[in-house]
């Protein structure tokens, strides 16, 4: 289909393919869906795809988690500046980074609440009560991981350097804002063959609440990921006894980058607005971060400005299995095998879906985007903090 343009479609089921198929016969569409190698199926349209749509946005594209992304810190901290084990850092990490479903802080951290202040915001969407009380579970949550694919690693270059590196979105505010907003999206007669590709037109009430919600969300999220890698780099400075030490830890570089998220651009000479659910931007010399699953391989990247791909990228290795079918065929014994030699959160019963079975191989998505992204650097991990 000319409106698909797929990298690694050998990688790719059929399902996944007819809801692309879907997607791309949304009339808001400007050009063609570009595929990512790690594309899977998704709620309301496929994880993995970019999708520039004139005129328009889809709600239920960008997701229910707005501005989820990654975040990575190069430290100067060597291997040899290891223990032998960093099971411990994990209780730790526990207590400044709190992970789970609907987990936060007890209080409102101060970094929390200047932020909060900084950046106020009335969301505009019919449907939605008590905002002031989802504001201050906000003020919580901000500086907090969440659960399911959401993580934290510390890992190993090829030169055997120190990076951190967390995965984490707009928490439960961003959930509660974009689910108000896809449901009024359902609602809209548009004679689309999936309600969940209704769109909002630009200069519509609808449209510019939308954005308004989805850029400060947007902004909440890289702001969450910013205070969650400064807590993590004072414990694992303190857990190294580098703290008051000549030798304190030092950032090299910082990456901070949406994969769930919209904004306007411009392609082959048209402005557009560019969603990218499950993708990371990819213009010419920009870094970028793609994770690979618990016991594998991640990569930091520069991106090579395909056009072809709106300059996108994956953002990950791509589940192959759900999460029910991982737990169905799945054991912990071998979840516990992948993570031997590694700190992590040792619930194999709780993690069973997050088993690097259950995802695509990283080396081969990333073999299918050689066109898209050149490696800068592989890591490998040696902690892995997951919630549950």
């Amino acid at each position: 289909m000319d409106r698909l343009k797929i990298w690694g479609e050998a990688l790719m089921d059929a399902v996944t393919m007819t809801q692309l198929q879907k997607t791309a016969k949304s009339p808001v569409l400007a050009g063609h869906v570009a595929v990512m190698p790690d594309a899977h199926l998704g709620i309301g349209s496929t994880v993995g795809s970019v999708i520039p749509t004139s005129g328009a946005i889809i709600p239920a594209a960008v997701g229910v988690d707005i501005g989820c992304g990654m975040i990575a810190v190069e430290t100067n901290v060597r291997a040899v500046d290891l223990p032998d084990t960093l099971q411990p850092l994990i209780g730790m990490l526990a207590k400044s980074v709190p992970a789970g479903v609907g987990e936060g802080h007890e209080h409102v951290s101060a970094g929390a609440a200047r932020w909060m202040v900084d950046h106020p915001h009335e969301p505009t969407v019919p449907g939605l009560r008590q905002w002031d009380g989802l504001r201050q579970k906000a003020a919580r949550q901000l500086g907090s991981l969440g659960s399911g694919n959401h993580f934290l690693e510390v890992c190993l270059d090829e030169r055997d350097y120190v990076w951190v590196m967390l995965h984490s979105g707009s928490r439960g505010v961003g959930n509660v804002l974009a689910s108000q907003h896809i449901k009024l999206a359902r609602q809209l007669e548009q004679g689309q063959e999936d309600k969940d590709l209704n769109y909002f037109l630009e200069g519509t009430a609808e449209f510019r609440s939308y954005i308004a919600d989805m850029l400060w969300a947007q902004s909440y999220a890289k702001q969450n990921r910013e205070l969650m890698m400064d807590a993590a780099l004072g414990d694992i400075e303190t857990f190294l006894g580098l703290r008051d030490s000549p030798r304190s830890l030092r950032e090299e570089q910082r990456i901070n980058c949406h994969h769930n998220f919209a904004q306007r651009e411009e392609h082959a000479g048209r402005a557009v607005w560019v969603t990218r659910k499950g993708a990371i931007q990819a213009t010419t010399g920009q870094l970028g971060i793609i994770p690979g699953s618990m016991g594998t391989r991640s990569y930091i990247v520069r991106g090579l400005g395909n056009p072809d791909s709106y300059c996108s990228c994956s953002h990950g290795a791509g589940r192959r299995m759900s999460r029910g079918q991982a737990k169905r065929e799945l054991t912990t014994e071998s979840l516990t095998q992948a993570m031997a030699g590694k700190a992590w959160n040792q619930t194999a019963d709780a993690l069973l879906d997050e088993h690097p079975a259950a995802y695509k191989d990283i080396d081969a998505v990333m073999e299918a985007q050689k066109d898209l992204v050149a490696v800068e650097h592989a890591l490998r991990q040696v902690l892995n903090y997951k919630g549950v």
